[in-house]
C-alpha cells in the first residue's frame, strides 16, 4: 500500500536528544520526514517511529551547500536543532551554531521553503560564553537570510535521555560530594523535551509565529542548588554540596575539557554566570497555546533508576 503524505519536513540534528522527539512528533502529524545527517545509519532507529517510508535518513554534508540544498529541496518545513555543548576540532561553536544556520537559511531562501524553525538557547542575547554568543550570532545570521524564520529558545531541557539531570543523578549516586559552581545561585527554568516538540508542531502551522522568537521555559524556576536537591530527593542519595567559586571552577574545567566527553569546560562555567530563565515580556508557550510540564511529573519516571537497588530499591519486599 502506498501512503501519500501531505507535507514534507527536513530535520537537521534529528538523531539528537531533542531532534528525535521532534521527528516523532512530526511523524504523528502526518509529515514525511527527511532526517539530514552525515551518517544515515545512525538515524535508522528513527524509522520505527512512523509508517513505512515516512521517516527517511538522508546523507547530508553540513559543510557542502549543494548537499544542504538537496536535503531541503521540496520541503514544506525545515527544522534545525543541531547543537554542541563543547568544541572538538572543526566542530566549533561558530561553525555549528552560527555558520550552519546561516547556510541553512540561505538554502531555504533559495528553495523558497515555506517555513523554517530554528532551535537556539535561552538568554543567548546577554551571554558572555562562547556557546551563548554563537547561538545569538546564529539567530542574527538566520534572520538576515530568511526573515520568515521562527526561533525557539529553550531553557535547560529534561527528559529520559537528557544529559543534565541524568549526569548529576549519576554523579550523585557514587560521589560523596557535588560542586555548586558560583554558590549554586544560577537560575534555570527546566523545560520538558516533549513540550519543545509540541512547540515545533504548533509554530509550523501558525502564521502568527512567522518571524517570531519564543522563549521556552517550564512552569517553575529553580536555582542550581534547588535542582541538586530535586535530584537527590528523587534518587535518595545525599552527597555533600560544596560551593566552588567561578574562578576555581574554570581551572577545573580547563583540565576536565580534555576528556572525550567533558564533565565541565571553562565556557560552561562562564555560561553559569547568566540566569537561564524566560524574560517577562517574551513570547512563550502560552502564546502557542501550550501548558508546559513540571519536573515533578517527569523526573521520577527516569531518575528512579539511580536509587540504591534500582527503581524499586526503596520498596520493602512483602
Amino acid at each position: 500500500m502506498t501512503i501519500n503524505f501531505q507535507k514534507t519536513a527536513c530535520v537537521f540534528g534529528g538523531t539528537g536528544f531533542i531532534g528525535r522527539q521532534i521527528v516523532r512528533a512530526l511523524a504523528n502529524e502526518g509529515y514525511q520526514i527527511k532526517v539530514a545527517t552525515r551518517v544515515p545509519e545512525r538515524a535508522f532507529f528513527l524509522r520505527t517511529g512512523g509508517d513505512v517510508g515516512q521517516i527517511v535518513p538522508v546523507l547530508c554534508d553540513y559543510r557542502d551547500d549543494l548537499s544542504l540544498a538537496a536535503a531541503i529541496s521540496g520541503c514544506d518545513l525545515v527544522v534545525n536543532c543541531v547543537g554542541i555543548l563543547f568544541e572538538r576540532g572543526k566542530n566549533t561553536f561558530a561553525a555549528v551554531h552560527t555558520e550552519l544556520p546561516r547556510r541553512i537559511a540561505k538554502a531555504c531562501a533559495a528553495a523558497k521553503t515555506p517555513r523554517l524553525i530554528h532551535l537556539s538557547a535561552l538568554a543567548c542575547e546577554s551571554a558572555n560564553s562562547k556557546y551563548g554568543k554563537s547561538k545569538w550570532n546564529g539567530e542574527m545570521a538566520l534572520f538576515e537570510n530568511f526573515k520568515n524564520a521562527t526561533i525557539l529558545r529553550p531553557s535547560v531541557v529534561f527528559g529520559a535521555e537528557d544529559e543534565f539531570f541524568n549526569l548529576f543523578a549519576c554523579l550523585g549516586s557514587f560521589s560523596p560530594m557535588l560542586p555548586l559552581i558560583g554558590g549554586g545561585h544560577t537560575k534555570f527554568q527546566p523545560v520538558y523535551v516533549n513540550d519543545i516538540a509540541k512547540a515545533v508542531i504548533v509554530a509550523a502551522e501558525r502564521t502568527d509565529a512567522v518571524s517570531q522568537t519564543y522563549e521556552l521555559g517550564g512552569p517553575e524556576i529553580f536555582t542550581f542548588r534547588q535542582i541538586y536537591e530535586k535530584i537527590t530527593a528523587t534518587t535518595g542519595h545525599k552527597p555533600m554540596l560544596v560551593s566552588i567559586p567561578f574562578g576555581l571552577a574554570k581551572v577545573k574545567g580547563f583540565f576536565l575539557q580534555m576528556m572525550p566527553r567533558p564533565l565541565l569546560t571553562p565556557d560552561q562555567v562562564e555560561s553559569l554566570k547568566t540566569d537561564n530563565i524566560v524574560h517577562n515580556n517574551a513570547k512563550t508557550f502560552a502564546d502557542l497555546g501550550i501548558v508546559p510540564t513540571g519536573v515533578d511529573i517527569i523526573l521520577p519516571t527516569y531518575l528512579a533508576r539511580y536509587r540504591s537497588g534500582g527503581r524499586f530499591g526503596d520498596k520493602k519486599r512483602a
